[in-house]
């Protein structure tokens, strides 16, 4: 079967879901699971990957190479947060390039200043409305594909306010831009404000305990959202998960905890089977007197 590619997967008649995957392994079961799509946002990936927040800490080199780890264990159409490029309209470029090349399908370009920092935080700052233009067009140029779906996202709405936000919007769509990101609106009429005035793909973060309202994804859909970003929620229940377990081994009672399945279910998700055909088929034959391990 054919893949869909995201232009397609936004025909449907739904919101289009995206777990956000934080590691391949988080990226293998979001597969496993059915999603047709995916994102990978630059909060989880760089928490996982190098155990620090999203302050702009992280350069693109370090943020790629987490990208090209991720998307190997999952070939879905895959949106990646792009931040503000890594830099002026040059490092776009590098930007969009280098991730089309990668075989990713789609980018989110914010107009923050560098170094950036999370949407819902506060003490963010916006580059101006024409510096976010031109770093816009350069990664409408940059791209070899129109297939390469390219979201403009503003942070304006914290900074500067919603009408500043609005107009924004209104340019990053009349440039050319494939969806529209308004970051961290805070209430629902925000919400109904946003989805109301535009009348292209829009996105949504549906992120806990952050600035903008967690709703159903028909609720959302409702409003005019045809994408919903779940930037946070694995990661988590990932959180979650480790300090439970470490708290166990702590307290000496991991003999004691409730069933989490086996070692063997675990090396299934991650294509033991697969691997172990090839070295049957293909690997070294085995010296005669010696036995195979089943390690």
């Amino acid at each position: 079967m054919n893949q869909k590619t995201l232009r397609q997967l936004l025909a449907q008649d739904k919101p289009l879901l995206l777990p956000c995957a934080h590691d391949a392994l988080s990226a293998r079961l979001i597969a496993q699971a059915g999603f047709e799509a995916y994102s990978i946002g630059g909060f989880g990936l760089v928490a996982s990957r190098l155990g620090i927040p999203d302050l702009g800490l992280a350069g693109f080199g370090e943020i790629s190479a987490g990208v090209r780890d991720i998307i190997a264990a999952n070939k879905s159409p895959v949106i990646v947060d792009g931040d503000d490029g890594y830099g002026d309209a040059k490092n776009v470029t590098r930007t969009v390039r280098t991730y089309e090349a990668m075989g990713v399908h789609g980018l989110i370009l914010e107009d923050q200043t560098n170094p950036k920092r999370c949407g819902h935080m506060g003490g963010k700052t916006v580059v101006s409305r024409d510096t976010a233009e031109r770093k816009l067009q350069a990664a409408l140029a940059a791209r070899q594909s129109a297939e390469f779906f390219i979201i403009a996202r503003t942070d304006a709405r914290a900074v500067l306010g919603m009408d500043e936000a609005i107009a924004r919007g209104e340019r990053f769509l009349a440039l050319g831009a494939d969806a529209l990101f308004i970051e961290a609106p805070v209430s629902i009429e925000e919400l109904k404000t946003i989805g109301s005035h535009f009348c292209a793909p829009l996105v949504v973060n549906a992120a806990e305990a952050g600035r903008t309202p967690v709703l159903s994804p028909a609720e959302y859909a409702r409003m005019g959202f045809s994408i919903v970003a779940y930037p946070s929620s694995i990661l988590l229940r990932v959180v979650s998960g480790i300090r439970a377990g470490i708290e166990a081994i702590r307290r000496g009672q991991m003999a004691e905890e409730p069933d989490i399945g086996k070692l063997d279910e675990l090396t299934q998700i991650l294509g033991i089977s697969e691997w172990m055909d090839i070295d049957d088929r293909f690997g070294a034959a085995i010296v005669p007197g010696a036995s195979k391990s089943n390690a």
